[in-house]
């Protein structure tokens, strides 16, 4: 009868505990304890009761008695029967009374209770750690060992549990053995066949309790509750960096090895993530998943298309604090502060050249090796820059998009277009700190501050013949001929 009301009159004077009988009681006494009478008389296994002993005798026999009359399942215990045919009926019994929850086993109803009461029962004897449930205790406790018991018989791999073990074998035999029943879906795991499965649901059961978000995995919310933090745990242990993930750290620290370990297999290109790999892939195929709902415009990355956005406003956030410059990136206006503090931090290796901008720095390199990654998919032409082989793919098409507003004059980029547009307006804004000059573009300041440092830094390969300019270099190099 206490099955009906619920009572459970024996309490655990060590633990939250209760049940129905004192025999369950006397058996829960010996978690607290070392205690364990049970033990198999084949293996050292030992435990504290009987019918953990029972179950674990079965292991020593390929028999499983018990047989699914559907399918071909079949199982060394009753209870393991009994929770699979469950997956038959589609039945979820055990319901939790908080929030939607269901279950077809008990165990993961009272594992999921404990996510609403925070109640970790299981303490490691060794360390700090506490934990929800007796299974992530005993995945814990290895770690102190430094035993992983669990071995492949086909590679080097082992591992600290039998479950990490079942998932790398299916490295080894490619099945996927969990399968949609709605689509053509199936997965190595059936954490993923559950994630998939709340998007034919259309449900987000991981809610934040402070805002409106929501997601199909857990880990996506703890990340998400970080952003109602300042709290950044993980510090770098070689400069100021801290982050609020573990795996923004572990990035971080390539930066310090110089190691990249994600390679293209098409070309030389490798990089620190495999998300950058997946979006270097693309710049192989004419895959552009990303459009603007605006324009044409379409692209490889996110990050491009939020870019690309900011031209269909006049809105500029990020605004200088010594002028009055204001820009739609965060970037270009701390490319910008550059030009206050006369900083050139990225520096060639080869000469003497040094650069505000990583990109810059690339492309000079590129000066020194002669390579030229980028090709056009229409002729031969090849250049070191994404920005020249953008430029020369408009002479294919004959488009030329950027039009004058005053005049008919039409280009194929916005830089040829900007400095049209000078033209008209009749202003040099680039002016030399030392004397008068003025001029429209940058590149020509450049050549006229050679003159005052009597710099000529393009050199003849053939004679000792120098000058300011790469159009002085090209007009005397016929002389050689």
């Amino acid at each position: 009868m206490l099955r009906h009301t619920g009572e459970k009159p024996f309490k655990c004077n060590i633990c939250n505990y209760c049940c129905i009988t004192n025999a369950d009681l006397g058996k829960h006494m010996r978690t607290h304890t070392d205690v364990k009478p049970f033990k198999c008389n084949i293996c050292d296994y030992c435990c504290i009761n009987r019918s953990n002993l029972k179950r674990h005798m079965l292991k020593h026999t390929s028999e499983k008695p018990f047989k699914c009359n559907i399918c071909n399942y079949c199982s060394k215990q009753k209870k393991q029967l009994k929770n699979h045919m469950f997956r038959h009926t589609g039945e979820k019994p055990f319901k939790c009374n908080i929030c939607d929850y269901r279950s077809t086993r008990k165990s993961h109803l009272k594992e999921h209770v404990r996510t609403h009461t925070g109640e970790k029962p299981f303490k490691c004897n060794i360390c700090d750690y506490r934990c929800s449930t007796k299974r992530l205790l005993n995945q814990h406790m290895p770690r102190h060992t430094g035993k992983k018991p669990f071995k492949c018989n086909i590679c080097d791999y082992c591992c600290i549990n039998m479950p990490n073990l079942r998932r790398h074998m299916l490295k080894h035999t490619g099945e996927k053995p969990y399968k949609c029943n709605i689509c053509d879906y199936c997965s190595k795991q059936m954490e993923q066949l559950k994630i998939h499965m709340f998007r034919h649901a259309g449900e987000n059961p991981f809610k934040c309790n402070i805002c409106d978000y929501c997601s199909t995995r857990k880990w996506q919310l703890k990340q998400h509750m970080l952003t109602h933090t300042t709290e950044k745990p993980f510090k770098c242990n070689i400069c100021d960096y801290c982050s609020k993930q573990i795996r923004q750290l572990k990035i971080h620290m390539l930066r310090h090895t110089g190691e990249k370990p994600f390679k293209c297999n098409i070309c030389n290109y490798c990089c620190i993530t495999n998300a950058d790999l997946g979006k270097h892939m693309r710049t192989h195929t004419d895959v552009k998943p990303f459009k603007c709902n605006i324009c044409d415009y379409c692209c490889i990355n996110r990050s491009n298309l939020k870019r690309h956005m900011l031209k269909h406003t006049s809105e500029k956030p990020f605004k200088c604090n010594i002028c009055n410059y204001c820009s739609k990136q965060k970037k270009q206006l701390k490319n910008h502060m550059f030009r206050h503090t006369g900083e050139k931090p990225f520096k060639c290796n080869i000469c003497d050249y040094r650069s505000t901008r990583k990109s810059h720095l690339k492309e000079h390199v590129r000066t020194h090796t002669g390579e030229k990654p980028f090709k056009c998919n229409i002729c031969d032409y090849r250049c070191s820059t994404k920005r020249l082989l953008n430029q020369h793919m408009p002479r294919h098409t004959g488009k030329k998009p950027f039009k004058c507003n005053i005049c008919d004059y039409c280009c194929i980029n916005m830089p040829n277009l900007r400095r049209h547009m000078l033209k008209h307006t009749g202003e040099k804004p680039y002016k030399c700190n030392i004397c008068d000059y003025c001029s429209k573009q940058m590149k020509q300041l450049k050549i006229h501050m050679f003159r005052h440092t009597g710099e000529k830094p393009f050199k003849c390969n053939i004679c000792d013949y120098r000058c300011t300019s790469k159009r002085l270099l090209k007009q005397h190099m016929p002389r050689h001929r």
